[in-house]
């Protein structure tokens, strides 16, 4: 739908190393975003964004429960969205790396961005 409106002649630069439509990259890259579109699991990492927090820090910051935290903890581990760090008995959580907190900063950046009419006007 969107594509009938932008003319064939402008074409964005691709991110480095990112091949067009392959899908061993495009994939993975969706199950980010995937787990990253559930509104809690992104308050967990911007939390996580800002320092090392356990679980019962990010749950009292956030209003949750630790044991919701620790679930959705466990998926973003999985996806190496965040990395844990045990000190004695408590585990610390932060963002995997600079990556993460890069691409949540641009998005941040971005919505906040004033809207415009002109959206679809391009250069």
């Amino acid at each position: 739908m969107y594509a009938a409106m932008i003319p064939a002649t402008v074409s964005a630069p691709s991110p480095a190393g990112f091949e067009p439509h392959a899908a061993k990259s495009v994939a993975p890259l969706a199950d980010l975003f995937r787990l990253l579109g559930d509104p809690t699991r992104l308050r967990i990492v911007l939390a996580c964004v800002d320092g090392r927090r356990a679980v019962g820090a990010i749950a009292d910051e956030l209003g949750l429960s630790p044991s919701l935290v620790s679930h959705h903890l466990r998926l973003l581990r999985a996806a190496r969205i965040v990395r844990a760090q045990r000190q004695g008995k408590q585990v610390f959580y932060f963002a995997a790396d600079r990556h993460i907190s890069a691409m949540l900063a641009g998005m941040l950046e971005h919505v906040a961005e004033p809207t415009s009419d002109d959206a679809l006007d391009l250069p």
